[in-house]
């Protein structure tokens, strides 16, 4: 009996393979045949053949990650042999990224943030935060934001830091009785794993090393005549990045209300938690004085002198020095490798397009488009198109290298003051991931637990980003104008 019931099993399942691969070949194939035909096509006027060809195929590499067809670091090594084999960029321009100091300070930030992890700190952080805000889930979502918000800076990596967030949003979750598979407790469980969503769309924007992405649009700032660096960073995100902070609990509150209101047991249990966890260890206290030194490194550097990646550099030698870090733990990042490499040669081909007049002529035509706008008009446009834009994407840093120095380009032509048109896209660059579930790879945790349905995400993402255009243009434009020059 049990034969003929596993042979009808099976043959579905094997069936829909030889399409699906048909499929995944196909998909592969479109990023080819679009870099293939851009570059056949006739060169636009004001270009020459060489920044047509690299934008054939920095469009292909951006494409292919877009549609899902290649991995991120796949189509970054295809697009830098492609570069230098086609004879497109010679090897020292096309590998330039790899001596750059603001991919080195990401990649350098990313080891170090294992030891945040892996000696405990940022759990105790977040049971801290639990205890003094946790007795309703109102209290439970600020405890989320305000742990995220104080890690946030040795974290250059929201994804890292959504494996620190995941463990304690889950906890309270549960002890709030909510459960994916009931319906009727699911919405507070919901409720509490968006918020760790947004918390890490908010925070990555108060602080310059919270995201890969943030040094990179400050270097791409630099052809816009701006040096920004951490401190001036924090003084033109602080008040917008707070107000965000502040308000988006409540707001995500309004719009998801969970079942449970009151948690009154969630401090009792982050309490106990934290006398198991006695007092701080070794470990926790060289990471935390290591964490406080490099950011005040960073906070002071420009005024002084110090490079903020050498600052990183030390630290990381303070932590494998005192074996907080070993080179065992170094040996398994091997995603930070794959992001050194990735990010690197994008970098690299993104400044080739500036220098080549790519951008130019990009902007040149969206200004054109922008013509008899006044500034604030064609500032709001911009910035909405930004944000919007992101629906394309699935990589913060991929948006901020293709159209970041583009559209700070165009508004600077169209009269927008240089820092308000930068910062603002900078910042929108970290609170538009919550947009769509794919929006940003830290969004996958969350996305996973089930606690929310596909319609759900989509809706609450527009939501909150929606929200988030308009705390950021109304309380940071004014802001943005009284501090940043």
């Amino acid at each position: 009996m049990s034969a003929p019931a596993v042979r009808p099993a099976a043959a579905p399942s094997a069936a829909p393979a030889p399409r699906e691969r048909r499929r995944a070949l196909l998909l592969r194939a479109v990023p080819f045949a679009l870099g293939l035909g851009i570059w056949a096509a006739p060169v636009p006027e004001g270009l020459t053949a060489a920044a047509w060809h690299l934008f054939a195929i920095f469009a292909a590499a951006i494409s292919s990650v877009i549609l899902g067809a290649f991995p991120l670091l796949t189509s970054a090594l295809l697009a830098a042999a492609a570069t230098v084999l086609s004879g497109t960029l010679p090897p020292a321009k096309a590998f330039s990224g790899f001596s750059n100091g603001s991919v080195l300070l990401v990649v350098t930030a990313f080891l170090v943030a294992k030891s945040v992890v892996k000696c405990g700190l940022g759990r105790r952080i977040a049971l801290r935060a639990v205890a003094l805000l946790g007795r309703s889930t109102l209290g439970l979502a600020y405890s989320v934001f305000v742990t995220d918000a104080l890690i946030a800076p040795a974290f250059p990596s929201n994804t890292a830091r959504s494996g620190v967030l995941y463990p304690v949003v889950l906890s309270l979750a549960e002890s709030a009785g909510s459960s994916p598979s009931d319906p009727a407790r699911r919405r507070t469980g919901g409720f509490l794993m968006f918020s760790g969503m947004a918390s890490l769309a908010v925070s990555s924007a108060l602080w310059m090393t919270a995201t890969s992405a943030n040094p990179i649009g400050a270097s791409i700032a630099g052809q816009l005549g701006l040096r920004i660096d951490f401190g001036s960073w924090l003084v033109a995100s602080c008040v917008p990045a707070l107000a965000a902070i502040a308000s988006l609990p409540l707001f995500l509150h309004w719009i998801h209300p969970p079942e449970a209101r009151a948690t009154p047991d969630a401090p009792a249990n982050a309490r106990r938690e934290l006398a198991a966890m006695g007092p701080l260890s070794r470990d926790e206290w060289i990471v935390a004085v290591a964490f406080v030194l490099m950011v005040a490194g960073w906070v002071i550097g420009p005024r002084v002198k110090l490079d903020g990646t050498a600052v990183a550099f030390l630290g990381l030698g303070g932590l494998l020095a005192t074996r907080v870090l070993t080179l065992d733990d170094l040996a398994s990042e091997g995603g930070t490798l794959a992001t050194f490499l990735w990010l690197a040669i994008l970098f690299a081909m993104s400044a080739q397009l500036n220098e080549l007049g790519f951008m130019g002529y990009v902007g040149e035509r969206l200004a054109h488009r922008l013509a008899g706008l006044a500034w604030p008009a064609a500032f709001v446009a911009l910035a909405a198109l930004y944000v919007v834009m992101h629906y394309l994407f699935v990589s913060q840093s991929a948006q901020v290298l293709a159209l970041f120095g583009v559209f700070a380009d165009v508004g600077v032509r169209s009269g927008v003051p240089a820092p308000l048109m930068a910062y603002t896209l900078l910042f929108a660059s970290s609170w538009f991931s919550t947009i769509t579930p794919q929006g940003g790879t830290q969004n996958v945790i969350f996305v996973g637990s089930g606690y929310l349905t596909q319609r759900e995400l989509y809706r609450l993402g527009a939501l909150t980003t929606a929200f988030c255009l308009a705390v950021f243009l109304a309380v940071g434009t004014p802001w943005l104008l009284l501090v940043a020059r």
